[in-house]
């Protein structure tokens, strides 16, 4: 796997997590779990506990286990950043590989220039070419994300980060970024989800 400068903090890797060349999707992970799976549910998921609502046939989250911050969801363990052993770029790729932070992603997306691609070197895939300011630049397809129902909104792109998002109501969410033709923008959703995951190495 390449790891390209795009002038930024960190180096971005040249495919996703389960791929292996830029236009190919990759492997679809919840938050802070590092294999791949069928179902992404509450129910699923390896950091929480949840029960299951027959009048909406839906489960519901009960507790949350790991990476909390709110008294109200369990015990408090204030973890605010995915550990190694958590990071399903760390785990399947080794070494100094890791997911992007928030921050990172933020950098990616307000100091380089995205470019919609509706059909990446004829392969037919769309998706985003990033460019740095140096010229060099990555490709991040777009294949929707895994809900409780399967594959979803399969137009756009979703990508976790390694960062919790962190407010008064609950600890069940986490920064990823979403972008379609028109935009690209900094979002959080719940952890259950099965998102894409793009490493990162640092540049030290």
């Amino acid at each position: 796997m390449e790891a390209v400068d795009l002038g930024l903090s960190v180096k971005w890797a040249t495919c996703n997590v389960g791929a292996s060349s830029p236009e190919e999707y990759g492997s679809y992970f919840a938050w802070g779990e590092i294999e791949p799976k069928t179902t992404y549910s509450w129910s699923t998921y390896k950091w929480a506990t949840a029960k299951y609502d027959e009048e909406l046939d839906w489960w519901d989250l009960e507790t949350i286990t790991k990476y909390n911050t709110i008294s109200d969801d369990s015990t408090v363990d204030n973890k605010t950043v995915l550990e190694s052993e958590d990071d399903a770029a760390t785990t399947n790729w080794g070494g100094q590989w890791r997911m992007p932070t928030d921050a990172e992603w933020t950098e990616l997306r307000t100091k380089c220039t995205w470019i919609w691609i509706e059909n990446y070197k004829e392969t037919g895939i769309k998706g985003y070419e990033v460019k740095g300011t140096n010229g060099n630049s990555i490709f991040l397809p777009v294949n929707g994300c895994h809900d409780c129902d399967g594959l979803e909104h399969i137009g756009d792109g979703y990508y976790w980060s390694s960062s919790l998002h962190v407010d008064n109501a609950s600890s069940f969410s986490a920064w990823n970024v979403d972008f379609g033709l028109y935009n690209v923008f900094r979002n959080f959703i719940a952890r259950y989800l099965g998102q894409l995951v793009r490493p990162v190495l640092s540049n030290d």
